[in-house]
């Protein structure tokens, strides 16, 4: 079974933006408390970031599916 691109439905990429979320905002928060010394901060930092970018990344993730732009057309 091939599965066109356009056929990519909307739970998948909620569920990619939430998987690939947990993995950069853990990142990200390690990094501030790295930098920091403060737990809070980092808490404080991921929280913002974690809510802002996953809206970010699903309408890019939205957008690019939208477009036939370097795609191969299948039969």
């Amino acid at each position: 079974m091939h599965i066109r691109p356009d056929e990519t439905s909307h739970k998948r990429s909620v569920v990619k933006a939430i998987s690939w979320r947990i993995i950069a905002t853990l990142t990200t928060m390690t990094a501030v408390y790295f930098i920091s010394g403060e737990v809070i901060l980092a808490l404080e930092v991921g929280a913002v970031e974690v809510v802002a970018k996953l809206l970010l990344y699903y309408l890019h993730e939205r957008a690019w599916i939208a477009m036939s732009w370097g795609m191969t057309k299948t039969d």
